[in-house]
């Protein structure tokens, strides 16, 4: 019954499981799904985690390169490294914890950052300099300090 509620909404299925919890219904569990979705949710904190740092990096990245860009470009870079890195650090209070993976999290965040770094970039117009691709660097030039300092923006 519960395999199949599971398959067929999971948001009733976790309803259940709750319940079932509070109840020390331990017998009526779910377990092989249960354990799924706790699997599932130790990835969704990693990946949110290695999502916001994408973002972070590409446009301290796009601050670092495009240094030479008008205010007005460079604004909206600012306002989402903000942003970004609030949610790294909420990230990381929420589940501290997740400190431990941070150096991997920007290892794996890096490239996809740097790729959409570069994209950005190509997007220039009016006059602004188009960055060649190797101006973005191939390691993160940034250390682990940096990213987390809310001072700091790449300049």
């Amino acid at each position: 019954m519960t395999n199949q509620l599971y398959d067929q909404d999971l948001q009733i299925w976790i309803e259940e499981t709750i319940n079932q919890l509070k109840n020390r219904e331990f017998d009526s569990l779910d377990i092989e799904h249960l354990i799924e979705e706790l699997v599932d949710l130790g990835k969704s904190e990693k990946n949110a985690l290695k999502s916001n740092l994408k973002i972070l990096l590409a446009h301290l990245l796009k601050l670092y390169v495009q240094f030479d860009a008008p205010e007005t470009m460079k604004r909206s870079w600012y306002s989402s490294v903000i942003e970004h890195r609030q949610r790294v650090l909420d990230n990381l209070a929420d589940t501290p914890s997740l400190q431990s993976f941070l150096g991997e999290a920007i290892e794996k965040a890096y490239g996809d950052g740097r790729k959409l770094a570069i994209k950005e970039g190509k997007l220039a117009k009016f006059g602004v300099r188009v960055p060649k691709e190797s101006e973005y660097p191939l390691m993160c030039p940034f250390s682990i300090e940096q990213i987390l300092d809310e001072d700091f923006y790449g300049v």
